[in-house]
């Protein structure tokens, strides 16, 4: 399913605030009640808090969001489907094939949105019949010639035209739009854009372009026809089994579906596109992207490979369907999506061959890849459900990175996803299998995405690898192309381990909220520490959790781990750690998905960033370190421990930490070399990026042609840091002009940033076009960087013309699709707002906007202003 971002860095996370569900409120019919004076004040008290309970209880029957009723089995659609690119519709012809489910039916209700019906009809052995209808826009219902049963099978044809762009609705932060279907620049008119299509169906949206029963407890078998200009590739699910080429200059392709998947997993896409093959055990792999991003595709997508060999050994299952292609297509409406047989990515995928030596996209082609087993082999019954579906995505990008770079890398992945889901549940605590949601879209939240993937984690870790991954295979075989709900997993890992998992599932997978943990030790007996633990979570709302949690031991050189159950809201353990213990720690791996206030102090830190196995738990430990204790550090040692550690992230930490120690010049000499030899040969490229900052906080000039050879580095993010360096280097000022010549045409951000920061600094005022080329140019993460820059220079360089920047800023503050773009833009305007008409500009962009949260920080940047006016 579409996937929601995060960072990788070692103190980020993303955290996307997702709207509340509503409060759901009914109105009660009157009551007759005696007159006032006759009423015992004691019972009317009674009898209204009695009323008021009845009105929750019945509005609770109300605001139940059951899975869908199945009246019809949709067995398999035929569906023909042309395009009119000028009137951006679909022109289809439909023929499903059904049958009742379970009782007589006389009547069929199909989704079909925004659609004109030119007709329909019944076929009755060689006779069409056509039938009588009902249409609102949003379903169509066929009236039956008779009725029929569960032994009937019926074919129902229906011509229509679909209209993605008419109607629709708000999205959800995960998935910004709901056409349905996208025509993409579709009459060429967008210079160096291509023309293109692309559907998105989930939640329910594939009856956007043809009619179906758009629900996730649904399946059908298919085949496409579609008729594409010949230039085009055409992309379906299954396999293309045959093409034809017509008359007209264009060509019929047949995309054959022949196992059942849901509905909203069905997808096209049209476009040119450069195709590369792969492949693993005769399964056909292939990655489709625009032709200048080729050669970079073969580095974004290299794994694929390994990654299905690895999921399908650790799963003990096949890849289960005929194909798998991957595709980059431009503006998409979510991160990626998992079509069964076809992941649909953003263009964010689309890197050249030197952009994809930083590629950081191994994790989102997981969290697609684990879908096609978990959410289309197996789906959820209901989007109340959707955890069933999503949680396990979340938790494939653990299982890939555990796998291919390590627990600790693993661990640092897992401990942002933690502080993605607690920025949410600052604002909503709701349950993880939510059946109470005003629309499905809600349920697309960093709850049914990172808590779901660290409860899994959580499960892992209970019930051991062994037997958690048996459990996973009978989940998956006992419900094999079918729909699912909590419960089938709990009772596959159940017959697996033979224990009772309810309570596990009850507290975490049926109930809100998280432990609110505080940590204390008493080490006034040093072989028997004592451990008290308590839970401070508002338990009139949320569970008293019981917790099994683990608890690491080091001495004489070894690691001891000891496992405990916390089993009530306040406990004390005692750990008899015996003699010559150097130190203890409490989930040292964070496993346990709570907050934790725990004080340790700085010789506790010292120990543990010494002994401590875990890269997440020394990465801890040198930031409070670093943060806290810098004046009880012993600079050089724990430097040259953190800058040779093996954990990547405490090593980038330790350079980035460097020069904001107070140290003795020779200390800092020492390490000189040892920082100087990271930026040369560290394998990690965050890393060498970061000693070249550390070189340039120490002495700049002395390492002025090593930044100046770096800035060829193959990798971007090294040559931006070397670029970065050397331009603030304060001498050297032709040498910079002819640097700025020879990269100006580099397209990149982390090129264009510091040559963007130069121009400023510098107040070089022609280059106004050049910053107004770069930035009508970008989009995404990059357009949102880059905001700040061009805001600055048009701000702050006399003898540049502001208006069209001004423009240019309340375009995008008011009309951009990502929201975090739009929310930089509006911050930058704030560079002009003492300019006539700007300060009206931004109350009117944030009076318009729609997104809740995005009109919170606009409210912030802009309330001092209406103070003061």
């Amino acid at each position: 399913m579409p996937i929601i971002f995060r960072t990788t860095g070692y103190f980020l996370a993303l955290s996307l605030i997702f709207t509340s569900c509503k409060t759901v409120s009914t109105r009660g019919d009157a009551v007759d009640v005696a007159p006032i004076e006759s009423v015992d004040s004691t019972k009317t008290s009674d009898n209204s808090a009695r009323e008021r309970l009845i009105r929750e209880k019945e509005a609770k029957i109300k605001g139940y969001q059951a899975s869908n009723n199945r009246d019809f089995d949709l067995l398999h659609t035929q569906l023909k489907v042309k395009f009119d690119y000028s009137s951006q519709t679909v022109n289809g012809e439909a023929l499903l094939t059904l049958k009742p489910y379970a009782y007589p039916q006389d009547v069929l209700v199909l989704d079909a949105k925004d659609f004109d019906i030119h007709n329909t009809s019944i076929l009755i052995g060689a006779e069409e019949i056509p039938l009588t209808y009902k249409y609102d826009q949003e379903k169509l219902i066929l009236l039956l010639p008779e009725q029929v049963n569960r032994n009937d099978t019926l074919q129902v044809a229906i011509a229509y035209t679909a209209f993605p762009e008419r109607g629709g609705k708000a999205g959800s932060a995960a998935i910004t739009d709901t056409k349905g279907l996208y025509f993409i620049n579709p009459e060429g008119e967008e210079k160096d854009k291509p023309v293109q299509i692309w559907t998105q169906g989930e939640t329910v949206h594939s009856s956007k372009w043809f009619p179906t029963i758009d629900s996730p407890n649904e399946r059908q078998t298919h085949d496409f026809f579609i008729k594409v200009p010949d230039q085009y590739i055409s992309l379906s699910n299954g396999n293309k089994v045959d093409s034809q080429t017509n008359a007209d200059g264009t060509r019929t392709d047949h995309w054959q579906m022949n196992l059942p998947h849901a509905p909203y997993l069905s997808a096209l896409v049209v476009g040119e596109f450069a195709v590369i093959e792969d492949g693993i055990d005769g399964l056909a792999l292939r990655y489709f992207v625009e032709p200048i991003y080729e050669e970079g595709a073969k580095k974004v997508f290299e794994n694929t490979p390994e990654m299905i060999s690895f999921f399908s050994s650790l799963l003990q299952m096949p890849f289960p369907w005929q194909k798998y292609d991957q595709v980059v297509v431009r503006d998409f409406v979510s991160g990626a999506m998992e079509n069964t047989t076809l992941s649909i990515f953003m263009e964010a995928l689309n890197l050249n061959e030197r952009e994809a030596l930083d590629s950081e996209w191994d994790y989102i082609i997981a969290h697609e890849l684990f879908h096609q087993w978990f959410g289309n082999y197996v789906t959820t019954e209901s989007w109340a459900n959707l955890a069933m579906n999503e949680a396990f995505a979340d938790y494939s990008e653990y299982l890939w990175l555990e796998h291919k770079e390590g627990r600790d890398h693993a661990d640092m992945h897992h401990f942002n996803a933690i502080e993605q889901y607690m920025g949410e549940a600052e604002e909503k605590q709701v349950d993880l299998i939510r059946f109470y949601h005003e629309d499905s879209e809600d349920m697309f939240d960093s709850h049914t995405y990172a808590k779901g993937g660290r409860v899994l984690h959580m499960l892992r870790k209970l019930l051991g690898d062994e037997v958690f991954f048996e459990g996973l295979r009978i989940y998956l075989k006992d419900n094999a192309f079918n729909s699912v709900e909590v419960h089938q997993l709990r009772l596959a890992l159940e017959k697996v381990s033979g224990k009772d998992l309810n309570w596990f599932f009850n507290q975490w997978f049926l109930s809100a909220g998280h432990p609110q943990l505080k940590v204390s030790w008493d080490y006034s007996q040093p072989d028997n520490v004592k451990l008290t633990l308590e839970q401070l979570q508002d338990v009139s709302r949320f569970p008293v959790f019981q917790i099994p949690f683990k608890v690491s031991i080091y001495k004489e050189g070894k690691r001891i781990e000891q496992s405990y159950t916390m089993d009530r809201a306040m406990q004390q353990f005692t750990l008899e750690n015996g003699p010559g213990t150097d130190l203890v720690l409490f989930d040292e791996f964070s496993e346990i998905l709570s907050t934790r206030e725990e004080r340790r102090g700085g010789e506790l830190m010292k120990e543990q960033f010494r002994w401590s196995t875990s890269g997440l738990s020394r990465v801890e430990a040198l930031d409070s370190l670093t943060s806290n204790y810098s004046d009880e550090l012993d600079f050089l040692a724990t430097m040259q421990a953190a800058l040779e550690d093996s954990f990547s992230v405490v090593r980038e930490l330790a350079l980035h930490r460097l020069n904001r120690l107070e140290a003795e010049a020779g200390e800092v000499l020492q390490l000189e070399q040892k920082v100087l030899k990271m930026a040369e040969e560290d394998p990690n490229n965050a890393v060498r990026a970061a000693a070249i900052e550390a070189l340039a906080g120490m002495n700049s000039g002395k390492f002025e042609q090593l930044f100046y050879r770096l800035i060829n580095a193959p990798s971007y993010q090294v040559a931006g840091a070397a670029l970065t360096a050397y331009l603030d280097i304060e001498d050297n000022v032709s040498e910079k002009r002819e640097l700025y010549q020879r990269l100006k045409e580099e397209e990149n951000i982390r090129i264009i940033a510091p040559l963007a920061d130069y121009l400023t600094r510098e107040k070089i005022a022609v280059e106004a076009v050049w910053m107004q080329e770069k930035l009508d140019k970008l989009d995404g993460e990059s357009l949102y960087y880059f905001l700040g820059y061009y805001g600055d220079f048009f701000a702050s360089v006399e003898g540049v013309s502001t208006a069209q920047a001004i423009s240019t800023l309340g375009e995008l503050a008011s009309g951009h699709k990502q929201n975090y773009v739009r929310l930089a833009a509006f911050q930058s305007l704030f560079g002009f707002i003492d300019e006539a008409g700007v300060l009206t500009l931004v109350k009117s962009i944030q009076a318009a906007e729609v997104d809740e949260m995005i009109r919170q920080y606009q409210e912030y940047y802009i309330s001092p202003y209406l103070e003061n006016n």
